[in-house]
């Protein structure tokens, strides 16, 4: 390997300064299939290149928009799959916008709710005169 390349390479526990993912869930992530099999120094210990944590910041969008892990093996399989696999990889990520859509929908309506019991609640503070500490 040269030095460039060396220089690029991260340790897991960098990984997990820079993803704030803990150095288990990296080794899990990697288990089940999320993450392909890592490179490896002489040394055995386990270096990560910037596409690898391009994929995991991927990942952690996915995870945080609700998308199951078992659907986001499924996703990463698929993506392994290559060009081949974009429909099918596509048509996962519309339906997740879909729901990620229904979602925002719902906590805007849970938040107009706050809003109206808000303006509700500070009428009634108004006209009593209380006091607001």
């Amino acid at each position: 390997m040269d030095m460039i390349n060396e220089v690029e390479l991260l340790t897991i526990s960098q990984v997990a300064d820079i993803t704030g993912l803990s150095v288990h869930t990296l080794r899990y992530y990697e288990r089940v299939g999320l993450i392909h099999a890592i490179d490896r120094a002489d040394n055995t210990h386990r270096r990560y290149s910037r596409d690898d944590i391009g994929w995991i910041e991927f990942l952690m969008k996915l995870r945080a928009t609700g998308m199951t892990i078992t659907d986001m093996q499924t996703y990463a399989e698929l993506q392994r799959g290559g060009d081949a696999t974009l429909p099918e990889r596509v048509e996962m990520l519309k339906q997740l916008q879909r729901d990620v859509e229904t979602h925002i929908a719902e906590l805007n309506a849970h938040l107009g709710l706050i809003r109206y019991k808000i303006e509700f609640y500070g009428g009634i503070i108004a006209e009593q005169g209380v006091n607001k500490s």
